[in-house]
């Protein structure tokens, strides 16, 4: 259960190479080499279950994926693709394959059968960035015509809707220079916030479900990259000429242990993040590398800030404090164009023995490498009909039971488990049947009431009408008499 640092490392006019090293010590467990992969060009899928892991990563020079197996430090397989790609990204549970091209378009093809599920025009210039939510409903795409477009999977994998150029479900077009990164929030779509990076100096954070900006934070130079704490209580944003500044997103109160938001306005709320500091907090918030900040990324534990540079440095520091922790100087003379965190994969080459012969899987079981189909260059409708899937299981010996992996323990606590939510459900229903018998009860009652009520109405009117008929039958003969009266006289 060791956290690792896994980058890409790209050299000018040469081959490059994805390194796995650990986070405390620096020392390089796994190197997958000939790749020459650009900005936001690698995409990873983590070993689940009994499938080993997956690394992608697209050739800067040529329409060329690589496709690498954590069992293996050499190429798995590679695929022509329908045109040179610019940025890759692959949603968390490793379903889908999006990739973007200098020309604005996009694909999106499925991992398991290679189907090209949709290829359209997004952008009308290059695609800088392509990220999926946490949850893989919507696609973000960010592009050199400075907008960020929100796309739903679903609608882009409909097979009704493959006539038709999808429609983005919004248009976040706020930024006026080429926009560099977008980083999702926490929370399934629409209800999540984003935050995208441009070079117009600017950082701006977005609501999916009302489509709107919340807010702006305005910097004294270009922006590269972002991190974001996982929380979202502080994010990160690096410019080109070393600068890596920390931004906030609560601020505490008059009174003690209490905080409030920051920002989230509108448009018209803008934040300036000044490069010269004027006091010890802003200075507390502002990290000088020293050298062009090219990725960004945060630990797992949240406490340490992992930056790469155009050198080939990662500079690992401690967050609370801003100390500089190691640097870790493997890449020097490249330049780190990717960097993540993860825990260290349980089938990393030259860290575990895979073997699929019978009575010799390790303790978790063995762990299979995946073997991925061809990914398609043109759309085809009858591949998706077929929509052939080749799946490896897991190797199970023909006398293994199922039931022989529960221990008598395992039983009780299952049977019993069971057996107490039987029971809580019995008594619920009981509970739920006195009170309908009570509510229909105090219906009878009502209606007893209302029943008195009534009468009692219709006492009162009857009364009141009689008395009233009464006045006026008796007050005419008088006046008629008084009226006669005055006739004769």
């Amino acid at each position: 259960m060791r956290e690792t640092i896994i980058c890409t490392s790209t050299p000018t006019g040469a081959s490059g190479a994805i390194a796995i090293h650990d986070l405390q010590t620096g020392a390089t467990l796994a190197s997958f080499k000939q790749t020459t992969s650009a900005l936001h060009s690698t995409a990873i899928v983590q070993t689940q279950g009994a499938l080993g892991g997956l690394l992608f990563a697209v050739q800067q020079d040529k329409p060329i994926l690589n496709l690498y197996n954590f069992q293996k430090d050499q190429i798995n397989s590679k695929t022509v693709l329908p045109e040179k790609l610019s940025c890759i990204a692959v949603d968390h549970a490793g379903e889908y394959l999006a990739g973007g091209t200098l020309q604005g378009r996009i694909y999106i093809w499925e991992l398991s059968s290679g189907i090209l599920f949709n290829a359209w025009d997004a952008h009308y210039r290059k695609i800088t960035v392509l990220k999926f939510s946490n949850d893989g409903s919507a696609l973000l795409s960010g592009s050199e015509d400075s907008g960020v477009s929100v796309w739903s999977v679903p609608r882009l994998l409909d097979d009704d809707t493959q006539t038709e150029p999808p429609a983005p479900y919004c248009v976040l077009s706020d930024h006026t220079l080429p926009v560099t990164d977008i980083l999702c929030g926490v929370g399934i779509f629409p209800r999540c916030r984003i935050l995208s990076a441009s070079l117009d100096h600017s950082v701006k954070l977005w609501d999916l479900a009302s489509h709107s900006l919340l807010t702006t934070f305005q910097f004294p130079h270009p922006l590269t990259c972002l991190a974001w704490d996982p929380t979202e209580r502080v994010f990160f944003a690096a410019s080109p000429n070393g600068s890596v500044h920390q931004v906030n997103l609560f601020k505490s109160r008059d009174v003690p242990g209490s905080y409030s938001a920051v920002g989230g306005a509108g448009a018209a709320d803008i934040i300036r993040v000044d490069d010269e500091e004027r006091d010890k907090a802003q200075k507390r918030r502002l990290i000088s590398v020293g050298e062009p900040v090219l990725s960004l990324a945060i630990s797992l534990t949240c406490t340490l800030l992992l930056v790469g540079t155009s050198a080939g440095s990662i500079h690992v520091f401690d967050i609370p404090s801003h100390q500089l922790l190691r640097s870790i100087s493997t890449h020097k003379g490249t330049s780190i164009n990717h960097l993540a965190t993860m825990l260290k994969p349980p089938d990393l080459v030259g860290h575990v023995s895979l073997s699929l012969q019978n009575g010799s899987p390790s303790d978790s079981g063995p762990i299979l490498p995946r073997s991925l189909p061809p990914l398609q260059r043109m759309r085809d409708a009858k591949s998706r009909e077929v929509h052939d899937i080749t799946v490896m299981l897991p190797h199970r010996p023909a006398h293994q039971d199922e039931s022989a992996s529960f221990s008598a323990e395992d039983l009780l606590r299952e049977h019993a488990f069971f057996t107490t939510q039987h029971s809580s459900e019995h008594q619920d229903s009981t509970s739920l049947q006195s009170r309908v018998n009570e509510l229909e009860s105090e219906v009878v009652s009502l209606r007893e009431q209302l029943g008195k009520a009534k009468g009692l109405n219709d006492v009162m009117w009857e009364t009141y009408v009689h008395k009233v008929l009464g006045k006026e039958r008796e007050e005419p003969e008088p006046e008629r008499r008084r009226k006669r009266g005055r006739t004769d006289s």
